[in-house]
């Protein structure tokens, strides 16, 4: 594993070679916090060092300012549901990762969360150097110490709840030649254009661990890298919350191993939890969506508008 403060920037820019890099960063109602992120990788990596070529965020209908604050920042910004609407509506993290691939031009795609607090822009060079020094890496992975921050700012708790409950059993059971990926299911990777392309993309939260096991499946497990970042946090999530993402880690799990048949539409499925009111445990249902994108190589007109 390469430890990001050991990565040369100048035989970065050597490597690189004229290829295109995209840097991508899929949001929903994010605006507190995406600007930062746009503007900070702006100023280190096309104004100062020349490491990425566009910064593009991809807007899944905030109902906030977050397109006009990344805009501002200077992103290009793309509403999800307007690129290729011939396609059909969807939602999710998953749909916007691969809508990215419509509009993008680079070769090496690097994808960063919007809710970062508490990072640092060598989280690109760290995530491009495995990509750009080694042609057998498709994929590399983020690791790094992941403190959730509650409502003050304050340290709550570790974070990768749906991580060590969902994810990493589920390695652990089927795909054991994974279980070192220290955070499969981490919001920071970088990909080879040519391999994710290729692979069909679930809508959801289930799209890390489905490009995870896929890349490893067609390429081997070393075509996987890891890089450690350092110290990551974002925003604390309620335990409620996670519900959903972790049906769509465990659905993503089942299709590629034959146990749910692929949906190609938005595919929800009733997701029942329980509030305590004063009348007793009141039934709230979540609706999470578990369809998958094709591979975008295999629809028609994928790079025509790029």
């Amino acid at each position: 594993m390469r430890h990001w403060s050991d990565i040369d920037v100048p035989t970065l820019l050597s490597a690189k070679a004229g290829r295109r890099v995209s840097l991508v960063i899929p949001a929903r109602d994010e605006e507190a916090s995406v600007g930062s992120v746009v503007a900070a990788v702006r100023r280190d990596w096309i104004e100062g060092e020349p490491l990425v070529d566009e910064v593009v965020v991809i807007d899944s209908d905030s109902v906030d300012g977050t397109a006009l604050v990344a805009a501002q920042a200077g992103a290009m910004v793309f509403s999800a549901k307007d690129i290729r609407p011939d396609l059909g509506p969807a939602e999710g993290k998953g749909e916007a990762l691969w809508k990215a691939l419509h509009v993008v031009t680079g070769e090496l795609l690097v994808f960063i969360d919007a809710d970062l607090v508490e990072w640092g822009t060598h989280f690109v060079p760290g995530l491009l150097a495995p990509l750009l020094t080694d042609q057998r890496v498709h994929l590399v992975k983020a690791v790094y110490d992941r403190p959730l921050l509650d409502p003050e700012g304050r340290e709550a708790e570790t974070g990768g709840r749906v991580t060590e409950l969902v994810a990493r059993p589920l390695l652990a059971l089927h795909w054991p030649h994974l279980s070192g990926v220290i955070q499969p299911l981490a919001g920071e990777w970088a990909v080879r254009r040519s391999a994710f392309e290729s692979l069909s993309v679930p809508m959801g939260y289930g799209v890390e661990i489905a490009a995870l096991v896929d890349v490893a499946d067609r390429f081997g497990a070393d075509a996987v890298a890891q890089v450690d970042l350092g110290r990551r946090a974002h925003r604390h999530h309620r335990h409620d919350t996670l519900g959903p993402m972790a049906v769509q880690v465990i659905a993503a799990a089942e299709a590629r191993l034959g146990r749910r048949p692929v949906d190609r539409s938005p595919a929800p499925v009733d997701l029942v939890q329980f509030d305590r009111t004063a009348t007793g445990f009141t039934p709230r249902v979540r609706h999470p969506n578990i369809g998958e994108r094709p591979p975008a190589v295999t629809v028609p007109g994928y790079g025509e508008g790029r």
